[in-house]
């Protein structure tokens, strides 16, 4: 019993004392309150309602978001015709360089620069004096060695009648078989002379029309009806010939009656170009008129090609040539058909006419730019350039997942895509894009005709719009107006 006295010392009274002790009172733990929830719940309340009010903010603001300014127009069907542009010169198509067979004086210049020749007309003249001399050496050679001809043909005669007489008597056994057959010997050496006289002959004939011939080459006349459009020598200037060497080039004749454009096409557009096409070219001279032409001639390999074959080499291991300080060019030769008043060497732009399409699905040039389409994108594949050895190490040889992710990186590259109106906002659709010419893309996929897209302004088709973006449709004048209640 709590309270109550208890005898736990000396029992047995040895010491004659009894001791009472009293029970220690039971000390109870005092019960903590248990805490408050309603600091908690306060707490988050106050939290919920802060997300309440940013979403409300945010929602406000965009029911404020001002609507984009822009131009609109209805997907129609066009005739679009691709053209290539390209500069260049003006030159005959027939142009012929003079130069001299023979090596000389020029002792007769009858001809000016800017002259107008026929075909046959004397041009000029070389000193014949040399070749005259060696047209004569030549003929006396021939005489010789016709005269050489005759002598063997006698010595066979001679030969023969011996033979035949000598003959006679080896058959009666009156001439020894040694001294018949030394007879015998004798014809057949003077028919071999006479056949070797007969080639001498040859030869020496000829010499003599060799001779004749640099001799008549000292005389120059005009092969064709033209200008004399260029004239580099003059009375007196000796002049090297082209028989073992390149020659001097005296002049140039040309026929001004037809002439083409020379233009240089890069490797790009070449490949679209071929003879027939139609060409419009305007001339430097003539500001206000415009030529038609037709291309004839489309080179088969670009310019300088051998001179950059020669120049490229292996140097430190590497391949070294000169063909990376300019861009690769391909001529092209249009012939105009129509004027005849042009020089050479006057500029010429050409506008050739490459590709055409009827009845086609077009859109305005700047109705079309680049988006990366949300829909597209893959899920958590970071976008990179490069997979390195260790990536493909980790993945066990595995290219599947390496395909995978550049098909995924493919998908986050920016397609064409243009804007298209759903009543106050507008919608992105990517397209396909074909041929173009100043004004309009052909559409091959994702529009139809009667659509209406976004055709402008500039900076709002660049930056400003987006998918779901509210628009406004304006004159133009404002990029961004706000939006009326």
């Amino acid at each position: 019993m709590v309270g109550a006295d208890v005898c736990s010392l000396d029992k047995d009274l040895r010491f004659r004392q009894s001791s009472f002790v009293k029970q220690p009172p039971v000390i109870q733990t005092p019960v903590l309150a248990p805490i408050k929830k309603k600091r908690w719940k306060f707490i988050w309340l106050l939290l919920a309602f802060g997300i309440l009010l940013v979403m409300a903010l945010t929602f406000a603001l965009r029911k404020k978001e001002p609507a984009i300014s822009v131009q609109t127009e209805k997907i129609s069907r066009q005739t679009i015709t691709e053209t290539v542009v390209a500069n260049g010169k003006i030159y005959p198509v027939l142009q012929v360089h003079i130069s001299p067979e023979v090596s000389g004086e020029i002792t007769k210049l009858p001809v000016k620069e800017g002259q107008f020749v026929h075909k046959g007309d004397l041009l000029l003249t070389i000193n014949p004096d040399v070749y005259i001399a060696g047209l004569n050496q030549a003929k006396a050679g021939y005489e010789s060695s016709l005269a050489a001809k005759t002598t063997a043909v006698a010595n066979l005669e001679k030969a023969e009648a011996d033979f035949k007489r000598n003959k006679e008597l080896s058959d009666h056994k009156l001439l020894s078989d040694s001294d018949f057959i030394g007879f015998k010997v004798a014809r057949d050496v003077a028919e071999a002379n006479v056949e070797s006289a007969s080639d001498q002959v040859n030869v020496a004939k000829a010499a003599v029309d060799n001779a004749q011939d640099l001799l008549d080459k000292t005389t120059i006349v005009s092969p064709l009806d033209g200008t004399i459009t260029t004239l580099n020598s003059q009375l007196g200037e000796r002049v090297l010939g082209t028989v073992q060497n390149a020659g001097t080039d005296i002049m140039i004749i040309s026929d001004l009656s037809q002439m083409e454009a020379r233009v240089d096409i890069g490797e790009m557009d070449i490949v679209l170009l071929q003879a027939g096409q139609k060409a419009t070219l305007e001339v430097d001279s003539f500001k206000d008129e415009k030529f038609s032409g037709v291309v004839t001639a489309v080179a088969n390999s670009s310019e300088g090609l051998n001179a950059t074959s020669t120049a490229g080499g292996y140097s430190g291991g590497s391949l070294s040539s000169s063909s990376g300080q300019s861009a690769t060019q391909f001529q092209v030769r249009i012939h105009f058909t129509q004027g005849d008043q042009f020089r050479p060497g006057m500029s010429v732009s050409a506008t050739i006419e490459t590709r055409t399409r009827t009845n086609a699905i077009a859109a305005p040039i700047a109705s079309v730019t680049t988006r990366i389409v949300k829909s597209m994108i893959g899920l958590g594949v970071a976008k990179t350039n490069f997979v390195s050895t260790n990536a493909i190490a980790s993945a066990g040889g595995d290219t599947n997942s390496l395909k995978t992710d550049k098909k995924t990186e493919d998908r986050n590259k920016p397609v064409d895509v243009v804007f298209v109106v759903e009543g106050d906002h507008v919608k992105t659709v990517p397209v396909k894009i074909g041929i173009s010419d100043d004004n309009y893309w052909e559409i091959t996929e994702g529009l139809k005709e009667g659509d209406e897209i976004v055709t402008g302004g500039f900076h709002a088709i660049s930056r400003d719009l987006d998918e779901g973006k509210k628009i406004v449709k304006g004159s133009g004048g404002a990029e961004i107006a706000k939006s009326q209640p």
